[in-house]
């Protein structure tokens, strides 16, 4: 069910998720939500928004490892195949709770700030380790998540990966620069 409440909240944003939509999805019996999120709607997009912010939360870090390129390159690699297996449906279920959230999600937009500080702080790492200085490193990484997570909505508009290839190109050259100097 958290798997399926992923996938709605990349296709059909935080609106999009609802217990019938969550139970269609996972061909699941209507008891077991109940059963296994007894908070109900709050219960399930608290759940399958922190389960969404670590998987991706993991490919930055393990990326961020080998250096800002890398982490840059696993990113890039990673909305690439979402977004063509997908057919370009699926955008970022951070993103769609940040901004598509009802009135009755408010309670999330705690979790989804640390998911993105989670991120930033991962980039942020990889620039230090890349030599740059601190305050540039945090420029530098709020640069590359606000630059990535806006190519995604590109991407889905123009069911071209031409976006994010571009901008992953774009910033992997200005990181070589940063990293020269």
């Amino acid at each position: 069910m958290l798997y399926s409440a992923v996938e709605l909240l990349r296709e059909r944003g935080a609106a999009g998720v609802t217990v019938d939509a969550v139970l269609a999805r996972s061909k699941s019996p209507r008891g077991s939500v109940y059963h296994h999120f007894p908070g109900g709607r709050a219960q399930l997009m608290s759940e399958s928004l922190t389960l969404a912010g670590e998987a991706i939360g993991a490919i930055i870090e393990h990326g961020s490892a080998a250096g800002s390129l890398a982490a840059l390159d696993r990113f890039g690699a990673f909305w690439t195949t979402i977004l063509l297996e997908s057919d370009y449906a699926a955008g970022c279920p951070v993103v769609s709770v940040a901004v598509g959230g009802s009135p009755d999600d408010g309670h999330l937009q705690p979790a989804v700030a640390e998911i993105f500080q989670r991120w930033h702080d991962a980039l942020v790492e990889s620039f230090r380790s890349d030599g740059v200085e601190p305050e540039r490193a945090q420029r530098l990484a709020t640069t590359a998540v606000a630059a990535v997570e806006g190519a995604v909505i590109l991407c889905r508009v123009r069911r071209s990966t031409v976006p994010l290839d571009e901008v992953i190109a774009e910033l992997a050259d200005f990181f070589r620069t940063v990293q020269r100097i």
